[in-house]
């Protein structure tokens, strides 16, 4: 039995979170588990209604279950960055989710952008640093609202956080056996304090595992070989501002925002699993929205909890979905409704 938190969020999120947990009580009958389901109303309607974005017990009561899967975040009509730093920023942070790990993986069926590849071609993992770096919080204005202002946003990186990152990573490497090669983005040539950290960190743990292959990769050029040969990598490992840019190009030449999913892991607590894209407030209630990102993120929740062969399930059926059905993954164009979806990734099971 499973304790499964469930924060649906904002716009198009309840709609796929509603799909994700249809499909994982289904696999979860069919594999001999069971899962016992707290929906928490955390989210801009509720930020709107009371004024609080998370009660402040969230966290404790975060630490009492097994795993956590989250909707989208993002309100039309809460600034940006209430939402996003206040539930998202603050579980990760607080609950010390230090790997986001993101899967860059073409299902068949599914388009990319990228010119002669295939499913064979784009299937590799980032592993981003989620709690140090550009978006620690540290920095501030001076002189603000003034011809004269200063905004300073500093980039906070530890030897504790950059090598228990790299440690993960070499880790992860060696358990997807797949190329075994680990590729360090970075940008030794210009940001050589933080950058130097990681690459330094790199090859010292790095002699730790000589069955792995190592590469050093400046971010820029890493952006340029994702899209001209996906091929070469299998896992990247990165800091926290680095990744989120290149998991978003990932997602893209994985068919786009509407089968990309992460999850933010602490391998000694409790991690949240959530689809990458947004909110879309403009599809909301419609139906129209794909579910399938909601579908895969907590297709990796499972497999996180040991759960290995329902999670293999999930994806084959999502790959059954893709291939003999959808005739696009945008929504209002799939040829199917969100429900509908999500009733076939089930009969796929």
């Amino acid at each position: 039995m499973y304790r499964i938190a469930v924060i649906p969020g904002d716009g198009t999120g309840p709609e796929q979170t509603a799909e994700a947990v249809k499909v994982l009580r289904a696999v979860a009958a069919r594999e001999g588990f069971g899962v016992d389901i707290a929906t928490l109303d955390w989210g801009g309607d509720r930020y709107l209604r009371t004024g609080e974005v998370l009660p402040a017990d969230a966290l404790d009561l975060l630490r009492g279950f097994d795993a956590i899967l989250l909707g989208a975040i993002g309100h039309p009509r809460v600034p940006p960055g209430i939402l996003e730093q206040g539930i998202l920023l603050r579980i990760r942070f607080g609950l010390d989710q230090y790997i986001n790990l993101r899967p860059v993986k073409l299902y068949p069926g599914v388009e990319t952008p990228l010119k002669d590849k295939g499913p064979e071609d784009i299937d590799f993992v980032v592993v981003r640093e989620n709690t140090e770096g550009l978006y620690a919080g540290a920095g501030g204005f001076l002189k603000k609202g003034t011809p004269d202002e200063v905004a300073v946003q500093e980039s906070i990186n530890t030897r504790r956080g950059v090598e228990r990152c790299l440690r993960w990573a070499f880790e992860y490497c060696r358990r997807r056996n797949r190329r075994k090669k680990l590729t360090l983005v970075a940008k030794t040539n210009v940001l050589t304090f933080a950058s130097d950290l990681w690459e330094r960190t790199f090859r010292e743990v790095g002699k730790e595992y000589p069955d792995v292959e190592q590469e050093y990769m400046h971010v820029d050029a890493a952006c340029m070989w994702m899209v001209k040969n996906p091929e070469n990598f299998d896992v990247i490992v990165t800091d926290n501002m680095f990744g989120d840019i290149i998991t978003d190009l990932g997602a893209i030449i994985q068919g786009g925002m509407g089968v990309a999913a992460g999850g933010n892991i602490n391998p000694q607590g409790v991690s949240m699993f959530e689809p990458i894209g947004g909110s879309a407030p403009k599809y909301a209630g419609k139906n129209v929205i794909n579910p399938l990102a909601a579908i895969l993120a907590m297709m990796m929740m499972l497999d996180h909890l040991g759960q290995e062969a329902a999670a293999r399930r999930v994806e084959n059926a999502v790959m059954a979905v893709c291939r003999d059905h959808l005739r696009s993954m945008a929504a209002g164009q799939m040829g199917y409704s969100t429900s509908e979806v999500g009733d076939l990734v089930v009969r796929y099971l």
